[in-house]
């Protein structure tokens, strides 16, 4: 599609500045971002000649504190740990060996950050010593290097209780030391104390503020910089732009688009990347993708954006296209490409295309990298190939917290709580810190498993051992655990006993539980509750419908279904499929539009009569929380079944079968399923909406219980 950009050009910086205030106030930012323009304020001009006073009506907390353009100079006040020394001109400094300077400033020319601050413990513990700006520098660039605030406060208090005086271009390092470091509260003292600030020293903060995530403050400094210097260079618009999609205001960002193009760094590639990600994130993938095309040269973090900017919305097929044009087109991927690919073959339930990229990973030298394995990790931990996930994890020559949360995650998702305990105690004996996500995976795996007193054990722990204050996903694990021994009654104090208002999720593991072991009132309290929060959510009215069935509340039941019908609330088909031969087969129960239709009836009728003769007899209507009422009728050929009969019917023996479907598992499959796999001697993985279900020699992963 194309985009009227000579548009853009009519719309000038002039027009961002004018109107009204920016928000000083929490209260003020909310119903800023409630606006979601920039028009009416954000307003400056293109105009290169200094204005007599342009910004005269903007009011903002920054000019209160007194960060005023070019201020006079005053004595710094930075850092208070710094005690005052009576006269640093009257203190005699020892001038070190050159040598010594040289050996610290070689050590971070080759990277080696650590041994160079070890080195400067010497000038530390001595004192005096007066280094030069070259050494200085050098530091600075190993704190930075190493991300160590510890370092950032050893080397600016040497510098300043030595009386070093830096130049412009040390203050704009020590300003980036600090904001690489994360020390934006430093950072910030210290630009407003700057006597001279020029571009680098703006674009520094800015940038710092909106790593942060603080985008209105990186907006206010902006319009203070433009006022002072009436320039920015395409470092500066690409951080700006990225700010606009933090806020997600496609008008800013279409306002900035105009003003680089004005500037002439429309080309530049990190602003049309900028730009890129900016529509992408902000909804106008048909913009983002006109940016990429006009791109004069699409280097690969151009095509890695736009292919996320697809991915984000969704067009997982066109993003896989997108892909294989940038194989085609030379350009050199990188470890981004393949983690982003990954997690789109996963949304595809692709297990041949995720194969596909894992050897494209290994061929061009990233089979170490830790972001696209940890991808890979959760990929095929996600779909049915735990095995593999464990062989990709093992083989990582270094892991981070992530790669262990998507392996213990994907263990509890199979039904393999012990595995999941196994590798979660492995994780604490490598002093591998775990933090909330980690503990809300192995919490899963205990519930899904049934494992209760380990369950309790960990979440105690929590807070305890590792101070991980529970938070209510948490609870919902406990409550899903307790559900499934049966203690309704302390599931019930546990979500009167939590330090929080119970949440959705909560009431939900309780009202499941419910189901599972037919206790009525708990359960209509329970639905009661998860009516007044989620109105709109189909399940909860299912499940207290089945609750009403299966205790004969007929009366009760018919109740909900016209509570449903006035809701507009409708069941949707039931939709299963499986990949055989990289090519997609989707099935809905009943169906017959299916080129094998034959041959997959004849096979159901066939594995029906084979697991009658071990007991399976056809279960009474339970309604599914997703699925039409008239599927329910026709239990011998909902859409599972018929997958399961066409993988049977089109794989060799030995290939265990792989079902995705989109709505959870009924009572009666899940029964005639594992039947199935007995008879057959197959392995047959089921993917639903709740967990996946290993069925093997009769029996399933979950334990009966989902």
């Amino acid at each position: 599609m194309e985009i009227p950009l000579l548009c853009y050009r009519s719309v000038s910086l002039d027009q961002i500045r004018s109107s009204c205030s920016l928000p000083s106030s929490v209260s003020d930012y909310r119903c800023f971002i409630k606006q979601k323009t920039l028009s009416s304020v954000y307003r400056f001009s293109l105009n290169r000649r200094k204005w007599r006073n342009p910004f005269a009506k903007i009011r903002c907390c920054s000019l209160h504190r007194g960060l005023q353009p070019r201020p006079k100079p005053k004595p710094s006040k930075f850092d208070a740990d710094v005690e005052e020394e009576t006269d640093l001109r009257d203190t005699p400094k020892k001038k070190p060996s050159a040598r010594v300077c040289s050996q610290l400033e070689k050590l971070v020319l080759y990277g080696r950050y650590r041994e160079a601050l070890e080195l400067f413990e010497i000038f530390e513990q001595y004192g005096g010593f007066d280094m030069g700006s070259s050494t200085y520098d050098a530091l600075v660039s190993a704190c930075i290097g190493l991300r160590s605030i510890p370092g950032v406060k050893r080397v600016f208090n040497y510098m300043m209780s030595n009386g070093f005086e830096p130049d412009q271009y040390m203050r704009n390092r020590i300003l980036l030391m600090h904001v690489k470091c994360g020390m934006m509260i430093h950072a910030r003292k210290w630009f407003d104390e700057m006597h001279e600030r020029n571009l680098v020293s703006w674009n520094t903060i800015i940038a710092g503020h909106v790593d942060t995530g603080d985008y209105v403050e990186a907006f206010r400094l902006f319009l203070i910089m433009w006022e002072e210097f009436s320039d920015a260079g395409s470092r500066t618009f690409a951080t700006m732009i990225q700010a606009s999609a933090g806020l997600g205001l496609i008008s800013a960002g279409k306002q900035l688009h105009s003003c680089t193009l004005k500037m002439g760094v429309g080309d530049d590639i990190f602003v049309s990347c900028a730009l890129i990600d900016m529509y992408s994130k902000c909804g106008s993938i048909e913009d983002a993708h006109y940016v990429f095309d006009e791109m004069p040269e699409k280097t690969t973090v151009g095509w890695n954006t736009i292919i996320a900017g697809y991915a984000l919305h969704g067009y997982s097929e066109e993003a896989l296209d997108m892909y294989y044009d940038m194989r085609d087109s030379g350009v050199r991927m990188d470890h981004f490409t393949f983690s982003i690919i990954v997690r789109i073959c996963a949304r595809l339930a692709s297990l041949d295309y995720a194969k596909q990229a894992h050897a494209a990973l290994v061929r061009h030298v990233f089979g170490s990298d830790i972001v696209a394995n940890t991808a890979l990790v959760d990929f095929y931990s996600k779909w049915g190939r735990i095995e593999d996930a464990r062989n990709v994890f093992n083989k990582m020559p270094c892991k981070n917290v992530i790669s262990w949360n998507a392996l213990i995650a994907g263990y509890g998702n199979h039904g393999r709580g012990d595995d999941a305990i196994e590798l979660f105690e492995l994780m604490l004996r490598q002093r591998m810190r775990p933090n909330h996500v980690t503990f809300l995976a192995v919490l899963s795996a205990c519930s899904y498993s049934g494992l209760s007193e380990h369950g309790w054990e960990i979440f105690q722990a929590m807070g305890r051992d590792y101070t991980v204050k529970p938070r209510a996903m948490h609870y919902a694990c406990m409550i899903e655990l307790l559900g499934r021994e049966g203690l309704l009654d302390e599931a019930f104090a546990l979500i009167r006993g939590a330090p929080f208002k119970p949440t959705a999720n909560m009431w939900a593991a309780l009202l499941t539980a419910c189901r599972v072991h037919q206790n009525l009132e708990l359960g209509k309290f329970a639905a009661e509750k998860l009516y007044g929060m989620e109105p709109e959510k189909l399940n909860n009215y299912i499940v207290l419908l089945n609750i009403y069935n299966s205790s004969g509340k007929l009366k009760e039941a018919a109740a909900v279904i016209q509570t449903l019908r006035r809701k507009g609330l409708r069941m949707l088909p039931a939709c299963s499929w499986i990949e055989v031969n990289k090519e997609t087969n989707v099935f809905h129960s009943g169906d017959k539009s299916h080129a094998q239709r034959k041959e997959i009836y004849q096979k159901v009728d066939y594995l029906m009569k084979e697991i009658a003769k071990h007991g399976y007899v056809p279960e009474n209507k339970t309604l599914l929380p997703d699925v039409d009422e008239q599927e329910q009728r026709i239990l011998s050929y909902h859409s599972e079944k018929l997958a399961i009969a066409f993988g049977l019917i089109n794989t060799p023996y030995w290939v265990p079968l792989q079902i995705v479907q989109g709505h959870r598992l009924c009572s009666d499959c899940h029964k005639a399923i594992k039947l199935i796999a007995m008879v057959t001697r197959r392995e047959i993985v089921v993917k639903d909406a709740s967990r996946f279900h290993h069925f093997k020699d009769g029996n399933c992963s979950c334990g009966d219980y989902w």
